[in-house]
């Protein structure tokens, strides 16, 4: 009669949960890249993108998201959707000229 576990025992119980728990993780990884987009499957040519997201409480995000060209700022409850601001074009600020250390500041 076997009465208690041995060392076979263990082994064998150890790395069939460890098998289990490890195929658990891989389908839960290749889920969500399924769900985000994984490269291979991803248009390359896709019109809307979110670009950054920002969880600011438990039902609460703010989404940098991109259309086209132009990227807007979006604060999302679990009621609404809301465009707080349109993203500032990038533009170059214009040089100022510099000063020579002989010259006197302007009046």
């Amino acid at each position: 009669m076997h009465t208690g576990w041995n060392f076979v025992d263990w082994l064998q119980y150890l790395l069939s949960f460890a098998l289990v728990i490890g195929l658990l993780l891989s389908l839960l990884w290749s889920l969500r890249k399924l769900q985000n987009g994984a490269p291979g499957v991803r248009k390359t040519d896709r019109r809307l993108q979110t670009l950054e997201a920002l969880s600011v409480g438990p039902r609460q995000k703010i989404l940098l998201i991109r259309v086209d060209d132009r990227e807007v700022l979006i604060g999302v409850t679990a009621h609404q959707m809301t465009a707080l601001s349109p993203w500032p074009e990038a533009s170059p600020l214009p040089a100022a000229p510099a000063a020579t250390p002989n010259e006197a500041p302007p009046p």
